[in-house]
């Protein structure tokens, strides 16, 4: 039989006509599998095998595996190694393959061309059961898939019935576009991602090492920092009509300046080059780069060819100008193996590493591998898999992760397998075991954007009241119940264990449990039933206990808010609703609470946190501030304290051997010496003998007309403490369990057990303490205990410095080609430096002193010019800056403004041109950029 395919076309002279094509239908195509007895194979006709064994612990049972054009395309590697057999390569996928890469169609024919190999070839554009028309408004890529889906359920069926076997072999569909995926699932149709079926193969070491760590060109869209390339029509328009060139017609090459202008070009591309105006052309730079053996290798790209520094602008009659430019389109890759050496991780167990190219011209490689060990020691062979537009900035995510030895790789099979179906509800039985509180006015109040809600409250008041006459409350602190997901001795549980802390990076997140779990089922979100622990206190109006309660729960949150909806709701007079009444019970009684732990001697510390502004197209940041604190922030920190203290007494009687607490030593007196001496050069002799007289000192340190010196010290202080610990309560003296900043004698960690997993370890225990779940014999070992809390205290103090790293590589960002002026405050004096603080931004650095300048007093911790006197918690104002000369290790640089000291601060017009400048660019940027907010999750200690 035989169909007819119409379509229209253009020709060079503009005429549109009409072509309408043959196109041949058989049902003698033969199918290639020794199951079938139906197809008239003759006997070197039979490709597949039989019965064929699976290499895949997903599938137990014989299969086929077939492929889609892109896991052709981009894993030809791991076809070309012996693992993967019986496989079915269909016409549609040839011929895209060959339309799409010539190199690797010719790859993919040598492959079928090897009989051991397997490889069969199923014509089904021309078999009448799989052929298929495309619809009207059909991309050619979705009918292209669904070509693919009806060739597979046409070999399940064909098998089903014709096989000679008693198990006939099934079909397997790997690919990697998620929505073909689920489509192929809702038909009916076995699938799978090629990484999913390639980690689960067994008897060949390496093969994962082949795999391609591909980006597909639609996650390219966001967070990228590379220009996009024009596509193949814009490049040819652009090359004929409007002069943007190759280089060909230049007498000197084209200057290539920056990240931006190479856009992602190697050595050897052919590329499609944009010549700027020759108002921007420069001079080459005057000296020569040292090659340094010892470069810190991190995972940017390396521009050896040009540094904009040292590229000098145009001059008048300047014979020597380079023309400059940038790349806006690959017109043919280059690409091909590259031989190095690997640069390995410096964390044990790593499985990403750096590969560096012999050929410098060549940038460094991110590559995966488990061989590490055997190939440090090689000289090895690498091939390119993509460049996609983000990542550079994924990279330097990648680098931040891995130089902190945070986990971050996608939740294993084993992991996903231990969760409940994305419908999961809460059964009935599960509800007759709890205390049913969704009918009370609880709500939550968190930063703006967090969907890994697990703390929620409610305020009412009691009836009657206290024997002194003091009128009542019932006050819950309501927390999300992870343990009832994360079983113990479980894969989830062990991946959590192992992973200890969500981390937060800026606008990244990188979870301790799944996503369904962290931002769904055990997120308390508004209006939804949730499981939960509560704890809940009666109080009288004096914030005094009267009465502590635990109960596994089910809770339906009445609203989930920002900390600025909460506030506005409290200072909104005309409202007086059931949740404003609640959060005014508990606003009331956090300020009382408050007030008894200063009291007690809890200190009030201070930290310049920031909160980005981000674009929403591409992530990136475009402004940043310091962030604001408003009282309802304490509100909710009162009543985490306050459940985490009660919590720990409970334990603490419990399980005196084994209770996981949190302690925080006192400084030594030592850690106080500078900053002592720095206050009382403000005229403030600070007690530091205890916490309390510590607490009363900062209180009193206060300075008529500088509102902020008083925050500025309280951030000093923060840094004379020692870090808080987890640990097992066996291991330390009941004195020792004392909390220095919070001046209680016991606390721990149970309101956070979404992002923490201390927290998850003290709900199982509190639960064994109240008859909700039994204990098991890991959870009261006292060595197993012990060895928790050291991974606890590891990576909880790896996930703090991972986030500051990301807030300095987004600093980075944002301040690349931006300048501003500000005032900052002095931190501290150095030998060569002042280190300042900007207290707009929460940004800090060193403002460096020439030594011929500057006399420095190491005594006093005074530098001194002239009449010039730099101290602690002096004023100044800075020029702030971004230094990208060396690419490895990009600074912020502080210059000094005022106090002016001639040939060394920054010229007064210079700045005033500056300021111009930058408003005139921000001003540009608001106008054009809608911003959103990024910030981590920061409101428990």
């Amino acid at each position: 039989m035989w169909t007819t395919k119409t379509f229209l076309t253009k020709t060079k002279r503009g005429n549109i006509i009409k072509i309408v094509r043959e196109h041949y239908l058989r049902d003698d195509l033969l199918c290639g599998s020794a199951a079938c007895n139906t197809c008239p194979h003759k006997d070197d006709e039979f490709v597949l095998d039989g019965k064929p064994n699976s290499i895949c612990t997903l599938y137990a049972y014989p299969h086929y595996l077939i492929l889609d054009t892109n896991v052709v395309l981009h894993q030809i590697d791991v076809l070309e190694e012996d693992a993967l057999s019986n496989v079915i390569i269909l016409q549609t996928v040839l011929e895209e393959v060959k339309h799409q890469n010539t190199a690797i169609y010719q790859r993919l024919l040598e492959i079928i061309a090897n009989k051991k190999r397997k490889f069969y070839s199923f014509v089904n554009e021309h078999h009448k059961d799989t052929y298929i028309e495309r619809n009207p408004g059909e991309k050619q890529n979705d009918r292209n898939d669904r070509a693919i889906r009806k060739a597979a359920v046409w070999y399940e069926t064909h098998l089903s019935i014709n096989s000679v076997v008693g198990q006939f072999p099934k079909i397997v569909l790997l690919t990697d576009d998620e929505n073909n995926r689920k489509i192929a699932q809702e038909e009916g149709i076995v699938c799978c991602s090629i990484k999913d079926y390639v980690e689960n193969v067994t008897g060949f070491i390496g093969l994962v090492d082949k795999l391609s760590k591909n980006v597909a060109p639609e996650a390219c869209s966001k967070d990228a920092l590379y220009p996009a390339h024009l596509t193949p029509a814009q490049i040819h328009e652009g090359i004929r009509g409007e002069g943007t060139a190759v280089v060909n017609g230049f007498e000197k090459p084209i200057l290539l300046q920056g990240h931006s202008g190479i856009n992602r070009a190697v050595d050897g591309d052919s590329i499609a080059v944009e010549i700027f105006p020759e108002e921007e052309w420069r001079r080459p730079m005057d000296i020569v780069l040292e090659d340094k053996a010892d470069d810190d290798p991190g995972d940017q790209l390396e521009e050896e060819a040009v540094l904009l520094k040292n590229t000098k602008p145009v001059q008048q009659g300047d014979d020597e100008i380079t023309p400059t430019g940038r790349v806006v389109g690959i017109i043919r890759r280059k690409w091909r193996q590259y031989c190095g050496i690997l640069m390995r991780s410096k964390f044990p167990g790593a499985t990403r590493h750096l590969f560096v190219p012999a050929e410098k011209r060549i940038p460094r490689v991110r590559i995966e591998t488990r061989q590490s060990d055997v190939l440090a020691n090689q000289r090895i062979l690498v091939a390119l898999d993509s460049w996609p537009r983000n990542s550079d900035k994924n990279a330097e995510n990648e680098v931040i992760l891995l130089e902190h030895d945070v986990p971050h790789a996608r939740f294993s099979e084993a992991v996903l397998a231990c969760l409940p179906p994305d419908d999961w509800t809460i059964p009935e039985e599960e509800i007759k075991k709890r205390v049913d509180l969704r009918s009370e006015c609880i709500c939550s109040v968190d930063p703006p954007g967090c969907t890994d809600i697990d703390d929620a409250l409610h305020a009412k008041a009691l009836p009657g009241k206290t024997e002194d006459g003091l009128k009542r409350f019932e006050v819950g602190v309501h927390i999300a119940d992870v343990t009832h997901f994360v079983r113990p001795n479980t894969a989830l549980d062990k991946e959590a264990a192992n992973r200890s802390t969500t981390v937060y990076l800026v606008g990244r997140r990188i979870d301790m449990v799944p996503d369904l779990l962290s931002s769904n089922l055990c997120s308390l979100r508004g209006g939804e039933e949730r499981l939960a622990f509560s704890c809940v206190w009666e109080v009288d109006e004096n914030a005094n206990i009267l009465h502590t309660k635990f109960h596994k729960s089910v809770i339906k949150s009445a609203a989930a808010m920002t900390y600025e909806e909460a506030q506005i709701a409290i200072d909104d007079k005309s409202r007086n609703d059931a949740i404003v009444s609640s959060l005014r019970i508990l606003n009331t009684l956090a300020k009382k609470l408050n007030r008894k732990r200063l009291d007690n001697g809890a200190l009030s510390l201070s930290s310049p946190e920031i909160r980005f502004q981000m674009d929403s197209e591409t992530h990136d940041p475009v402004e940043v501030q310091a962030k604001k604190i408003l009282d309802t922030n304490s509100m909710v920190e009162e009543f985490m304290l306050l459940a985490n203290i009660s919590v720990a007494q409970r334990l603490a009687a419990e399980f005196p051997q084994c209770a996981l607490l949190r302690r925080h030593p006192a400084p030594p007196p030592a850690n106080f010496h500078t900053f002592l001496k720095a206050a009382k050069q403000q005229g403030f002799d600070l007690d530091v003998s205890t916490n309390k007289a510590f607490s009363k000192s900062l209180d009193s340190a206060v300075i008529p007309g500088r509102p902020f010196f008083n925050t500025l010290l309280r951030i000093m202080a923060t840094r004379c403490m020692q870090q808080a610990q987890y640990f097992s309560s066996g291991s330390k003296t009941v004195e020792e369990y004392y909390h220095y900043g919070l001046a209680c004698p016991i606390y721990t960690h149970f309101t956070s057990p979404i992002r923490r997993y201390a927290d998850v370890i003290v709900h199982r225990l509190l639960a064994a303490s109240i008859g909700c779940d039994v204990t098991h014999a890991t959870l009261l070992d006292t060595k197993v205990a012990n060895s928790v809390c050291d991974n606890l205290n590891y990576r909880h103090r790896q996930a703090q410095y991972a986030g500051r790293a990301s807030v300095t590589m987004n600093t980075h960002i944002l301040f690349n080609k931006r300048v501003e002026v500000e005032l900052a405050s002095v931190l501290a004096v150095k030998r060569n430096a002042v280190h300042v603080l900007i207290p707009k931004y929460g940004l800090e650095g060193p403002l460096y002193l020439p030594s011929d300048k500057f006399t420095y007093n190491e005594e006093e911790h005074i530098q001194t010019c002239g009449d010039v006197v730099l101290k602690t918690f002096d004023e100044l104002t800075v020029r702030l800056s971004l230094d990208s000369s060396n690419l490895q290790h990009r600074k912020l640089v502080f210059e000094l403004v005022k106090p002016h000291i001639p040939g060394f601060s920054v010229d007064v017009m210079e700045v005033e041109d500056t300021k111009k400048e930058t408003e005139k660019d921000q001003k540009k940027r608001k106008e054009e950029t809608p911003a959103k907010s990024a910030s981590k999750k920061s409101k428990k200690k």
